[in-house]
């Protein structure tokens, strides 16, 4: 349960997030937060550029970058990303259904925010606190396999916990010392 609400507040943890109708039957859900001490619009740029080949993921780079470090700085040729965008995320890309500068980025696994096999979504909402960013993420997701309720809990849920926690404390670290 920690690594699923991590940081997060109990109000948080039950408030609605950007692009929660997007995965509506999922099994995992789970919101993870991080206080950052600078406006939303200087952490927002650093959530635009992410993506595999681009600037990273932030986390455990030799997991979910093959090894090649994160982004250190802005980088001008990564903060097109718009609604509708393909993310690369490895073999495979997000879509970015949600875009709205410096408030929201919502990623997914189809253009519906639904596929067959695999729903995911991963939300970011920047929300403006008075030490600067209240950065709350959400994932749902929901694997509609043979065995996906045991995928998910076994897997799913505490992977992404352990990446996007080290995403969180990643992001904070870099975003306040630019």
């Amino acid at each position: 349960m920690f690594l699923e609400s991590w940081g997060a507040t109990p109000d948080e943890i039950v408030g609605a997030v950007v692009g929660d109708d997007l995965c509506p039957d999922a099994r995992v859900v789970a919101t993870r937060c991080i206080t950052i001490d600078v406006p939303p619009h200087e952490v927002f740029p650093w959530i635009r550029q992410m993506g595999f080949g681009r600037a990273g993921w932030y986390s455990y780079d030799w997991i979910d970058n093959l090894g090649r470090k994160s982004a250190r700085r802005i980088r001008p040729e990564w903060q097109t990303v718009a609604s509708g965008d393909r993310v690369p995320a490895g073999p495979k890309s997000f879509i970015a259904l949600h875009v709205s500068e410096p408030h929201s980025f919502v990623l997914a696994t189809s253009a519906s925010g639904v596929s067959k096999r695999l729903m995911f979504t991963l939300a970011y909402e920047l929300r403006p606190h008075p030490q600067g960013t209240r950065l709350v993420t959400r994932m749902r997701a929901r694997i509609n396999v043979p065995g996906g309720r045991l995928l998910e809990r076994l897997f799913l849920a505490p992977g992404d916990g352990i990446m996007v926690r080290k995403q969180l404390l990643t992001l904070q670290q870099l975003v306040e010392t630019q």
